[in-house]
């Protein structure tokens, strides 16, 4: 990926801009038509997803996101004692080819510089010997000085300083291992949190009641403000505010830390250990993300597990599996990986396209799915202890966080497959369905992973300013539990007519839907409108056609569609914004053609968009990040986006809509 000089975080976009940054065009429609051009870049992209899945069945793109993973992986390395020169010389050339003009680095593509990206950016490339008074880092420095410094930057970028002696434990939020203990009813107990949240805030209570310090290799000097007062007291907010009691709380556990028995405070970090342990998948990994694996080794050896440690072993084994080296030399970090989001993604888009449904990789990709099942009780279960298992995760390993958007996209993807052994996918389809049923939220919609995961409180506390911790339900996920379930002949069930409230409830003033897990409003719309009629919401609902009317408003110059991740803080000035993408433009056409606009103009311009802008291979260029992991705080660029979802739209505009002709449900609202 090239980095962006462009350093403006005010400034829209203008409508015209395209995400290739060379000329593409190959299929330019002309007298033969769009539809003609559609299907010849349909084979293209069919030929190429193909091409690309594993001989096992499945399909899996980077997964990119920003350098504090690569940054991190190196700090953890130096901690343990463990950073080899090979490893540190690669990812420092990542680091340094993902830093832009002004000396900072961003968390997404294109957009503005951030402060604790850039501080940990900066000491990794410290650690690689970069000298501080090189262009690269003086111009790096002299940035993080005029944003107030490492006293400015977030607490987890502070944790890992105070590792190595570069800010003091004392100077940080406080958050006791004895939280381990809290039962469901209490606030702040553990399943508060979302399970990502969870994952890593359990290990970093252990870190931070035991405060190691590992000498540091260089001083930091150079990152403060005035180095003679690193620490400046930060305000305390009003009593009488949620911030101000947080805060005070804070310090009141920063007296219990004092004060907290020695042996009651050892015990609990047992506890936090065992239950650490007991969350290790048969990868070595921990929910299949590369954050809490790092957290939990580095409590684990602090209690005592060495580094030849079976559980340690497998765990420093998993991470090596996050890294992506590239044809330079350059080692990239994925914070994850997505093999099953993107098998069943790609099985859909092949059967848009009119891929056979039971071509032979197709069935090899079901068989895939199928047999990454979770078949087990997860986390999930604390809140539902009498459902039966039956969804599906993520990664390759991940059975303790199985989640409802994977589940509903793994069974759309199995039903547009001919089996050979139709009774096996319906036992799992069956078991996906019933489990998905059971994960229904109080309020009638879905979030990812829990259940009614909504505590206000998590997200006030002063440890917790890394992203979202906890996980209320989102429209998209709801959207794609809809149309599953519509699909299953279930658009009449009391618990889809629910869902469908939920979602027109849901529906911003201005006709779109908000996205928490791609971005933004596109992804929202893009995924809710396709769900409602196959529900059986007519085109002509209020909500259909508002939606439309949206979508044409923010249609680009260019004919595409596109959405920068501003717009998760400044709706006003960027929702429906930015430059055009592939992925984007294709979840803006799959609302139209499911609203029923294929022979408008709006759509035909989209299409052709999609068709100028496909390289010669059938793939097409996609910087931009379009994927959301927090909103606005971790961004993600899903490298197989700006395949499959092209290509499902290609292939429905050819073909027409999947599920058109199933049976319409009440239409609530109109």
């Amino acid at each position: 990926m090239t980095a962006t000089t462009d350093g403006s975080a005010g400034a829209l976009p203008p409508r015209t801009a395209s995400a290739s940054d060379t000329d593409t065009d190959i299929d330019t429609p002309g007298a033969a038509g769009v539809p003609e051009a559609a299907v010849r870049a349909m084979r293209r992209a069919t030929d190429l997803l193909l091409a690309r899945q594993d001989a096992q069945g499945w399909w899996k793109g980077d997964l990119e996101t920003n350098v504090t993973m690569d940054a991190e992986d190196l700090l953890l390395r130096q901690f343990l004692g463990i950073r080899d020169a090979e490893t540190t010389r690669a990812a420092a050339l990542f680091i340094r080819g993902e830093q832009r003009a002004d000396g900072t680095w961003t968390t997404f593509y294109g957009g503005p510089g951030e402060l604790s990206t850039t501080i940990e950016a900066y000491v990794a490339l410290r650690l690689a010997g970069d000298a501080p008074d090189a262009p690269h880092m003086a111009r790096a420095a002299r940035w993080i000085r005029d944003q107030g410094g490492i006293a400015a930057s977030r607490v987890f970028t502070r944790i890992w300083l105070a590792l190595f002696g570069w800010w003091r434990w004392e100077d940080l939020p406080e958050l006791p291992p004895e939280i381990i203990w809290f039962p469901q009813w209490v606030p702040l107990n553990i399943y508060d949190f979302g399970c990502w949240a969870r994952q890593t805030i359990v290990p970093l209570t252990v870190v931070s009641a035991k405060r190691p310090v590992r000498p540091a290799p260089f001083p930091l000097t150079e990152l403060h403000t005035d180095p003679g007062d690193p620490r400046p007291a930060r305000p305390l907010a009003a009593v009488t505010s949620w911030d101000g009691i947080f805060q005070r709380l804070d310090k009141v556990l920063h007296g219990y830390h004092r004060v907290a028995s020695k042996r009651l405070r050892r015990v609990a970090m047992n506890t936090a250990a065992r239950w650490i342990v007991e969350r290790q998948e048969n990868d070595g990994c921990w929910g299949g993300i590369q954050p809490p694996a790092v957290y939990s080794l580095i409590a684990l050896h602090l209690l005592g597990y060495d580094l030849k440690h079976p559980v340690m072993r497998a765990g420093l084994e998993s991470l090596d599996r996050f890294a992506v080296w590239r044809e330079d030399g350059a080692r990239m970090i994925e914070a994850c990986q997505s093999p099953v989001w993107d098998t069943c993604l790609a099985t859909v888009a092949l059967a848009d396209a009119g891929v056979p449904a039971d071509h032979p990789q197709l069935v090899r990709a079901a068989d895939w799915m199928l047999g990454e099942e979770v078949l087990r009780a997860g986390d999930w279960a604390v809140r539902r202890p009498g459902l039966a298992p039956g969804g599906w995760a993520f990664e390759f390993h991940n059975d303790n966080y199985p989640d409802v958007d994977d589940t509903a996209e793994v069974v759309l993807a199995l039903r547009r497959v001919r089996h050979p052994d139709p009774g096996r996918v319906d036992r799992a389809v069956g078991r996906g369905v019933r489990w998905t049923l059971g994960m229904q939220s109080r309020n009638g919609a879905w979030a990812a992973f829990d259940v009614d995961n909504t505590s206000p409180f998590p997200n006030r506390l002063p440890f917790c300013d890394f992203g979202e911790v906890i996980d209320p339900p989102s429209a998209d996920v709801t959207a794609h539990v809809v149309e599953m379930l519509a699909v299953e002949g279930r658009a009449h069930d009391p618990s889809t007519r629910r869902g469908i409230e939920w979602l027109l409830a849901a529906q911003e003033p201005n006709g779109s839907w908000f996205g928490r897990w791609g971005v933004n409003y596109v992804y929202g719309t893009g995924s809710v409108v396709p769900a409602l009629t196959v529900a059986g919401l007519p085109a002509a609902h209020p909500a259909i056609r508002r939606a439309v009317a949206w979508l044409e408003t923010v249609q680009n110059d260019d004919g595409g569609w596109g959405e920068d991740l501003r717009s998760y803080e400044d709706v006003d000035g960027w929702s429906g914004r930015g430059a055009s993408t592939a992925s984007q433009t294709a979840w803006a056409l799959l609302a139209l053609l499911a609203a029923g606009e294929r022979e408008s103009k709006t759509v035909e311009r989209g299409i052709e968009w999609l068709v100028g802008t496909q390289r010669e291979d059938g793939s097409w260029d996609e910087p931009y990040f379009t994927g959301t992991g927090f909103p606005w705080d971790f961004s993600i660029n899903y490298h197989l986006y700006r395949q499959v979802f092209p290509l499902t739209a290609l292939g429905r505009y050819v073909h027409g809509e999947p599920f058109g002709d199933r049976t319409a449900a009440p239409q609530p609202g109109s």
